[in-house]
């Protein structure tokens, strides 16, 4: 397969272990999935049909998008809304109506919508804003990268000729939820989002029509609802889980209010109520179900995780050398994942991790008497500091575009 490319988030390779004659030569990606089980009634609506979320796309953005490609007017629509950032800004003149009515709506919140949970969530990102940075990027990141749907589509589509760009508005939506007017009508978050979703809605039109990718892919149509949420548990999810692991005190209310902004997320770019887990025990058991049985290498995968080790390093002028951002993949994601995407074992910063990590989220965190700051402390602190800074660095202006191609090469 030819290269690949996509954020410093994604990368995995090679063949899962022998599971029997067929699981040898048949990889988890593509062997059948047990069925839907998860109960709607631990979504935030309450309650639901229940459907398989694999066959459920985005019914009202999905043939809208398609009808403004087919007739050719997704350039004057991406010149347009290149001029739409705020919330609540008005959208501009000139957009095709069935356009506009569908904007209108899907920019508003919805009614479960907490302001004081919201508010709430501001305080929780501005004091976790160092590990929130860091997890978005590698843990979140390069756990993307052993998700092989998401790989092959980013792979594929428009975004994958240009990992830099995609990984600027990857970034955007990690930034914008954790601004500190995400919601308001000053902020960017619900642009964002409804932006995002009309650029799936392109990509479920056009990657089928890939001659690459039905060689590759297990499915049809791309990024149904369960891969959305498959993505979201990589996300809220799973930092929620390290900060636990790591034992970082974080009072049930900010807990709450962090999953809450998640929860609109999911809402904004178009994933069912029914879908989103009312709360982190939910969350949890929808993630053993859509996420972990997902996880494998894949062969753009690990080109996607590769270049994003790399830019992460040539980003920082070489701080955050590859060898410190793969040490610290492979201590947030497990030797498995690391050998998936052939990380290599790092002698020095492997045991250093494995060994003062803890310790020192404890004297951060003021659970221990700060033990005559040795240099490991200092270390680790700086890695936070540069690569949080490096994540939202990746947010700067940009514009989020329907694309009207395939990945060219």
């Amino acid at each position: 397969m030819d290269g690949l490319s996509r954020r410093k988030v994604l990368k995995a390779s090679g063949a899962l272990g022998a599971l029997g004659a067929l699981g040898a030569a048949t990889p988890a990606w593509a062997q059948p999935r047990p069925p839907w089980t998860w109960s709607p009634r631990g979504s935030v609506a309450g309650a639901g049909a229940g459907a398989d979320p694999r066959w459920v796309w985005d019914p009202e953005a999905d043939p809208l998008v398609a009808s403004l490609l087919d007739r050719g007017a997704v350039p004057r629509v991406n010149e347009l809304l290149r001029t739409w950032t705020k919330n609540g800004q008005p959208l501009p003149d000139g957009l095709p109506a069935d356009l506009r009515d569908f904007l209108e709506r899907a920019r508003r919140l919805p009614p479960w919508a907490d302001h004081g949970k919201l508010a709430t969530a501001v305080e929780f990102n501005e004091k976790r804003g160092l590990y929130l940075g860091v997890l978005y990027g590698l843990a979140s990141g390069m756990m993307s990268t052993v998700i092989p749907k998401e790989a092959r589509a980013v792979y594929y589509s428009k975004g994958g000729a240009d990992m830099k760009d995609r990984i600027s508005k990857t970034a955007k939506l990690g930034y914008d939820v954790g601004s500190r007017n995400a919601y308001q009508p000053d902020g960017e978050m619900i642009v964002t989002c409804v932006k995002t979703r009309l650029v799936h809605a392109a990509v479920r039109h056009l990657l089928p029509r890939s001659p690459h990718w039905p060689d590759v892919a297990d499915e049809e149509i791309p990024i149904s609802q369960a891969d959305m949420m498959v993505t979201w548990h990589s996300l809220p999810t799973t930092v929620m889980q390290k900060l636990t692991a790591w034992k970082v005190p974080v009072p049930a209310t900010e807990s709450a209010a962090f999953l809450h902004s998640w929860q609109l997320a999911a809402h904004m770019l178009g994933i069912e109520d029914e879908y989103i887990p009312a709360s982190w025990d939910e969350a949890n058991a929808q993630a053993k179900q859509v996420l972990d049985p997902v996880l494998a290498p894949t062969t753009e995968g690990v080109e996607l995780a590769d270049i994003l080790l790399n830019l992460g390093a040539e980003i920082d002028g070489g701080v955050l050398s590859k060898p410190v951002l793969g040490a610290f993949t492979r201590f947030l994601l497990g030797d498995r994942i690391a050998a998936w995407l052939e990380i290599p074992r790092e002698p020095i910063w492997d045991p250093l991790l494995n060994t003062a990590w803890g310790p020192f989220i404890a004297v951060r965190e003021g659970l221990l008497p700060f033990p005559g700051a040795p240099q490991a402390y200092w270390l680790f602190d700086e890695f936070l500091r540069k690569a949080a800074l490096l994540f939202l660095s990746e947010a700067r202006p940009i514009s989020i575009e329907i694309p009207e191609i395939n990945r060219p090469s």
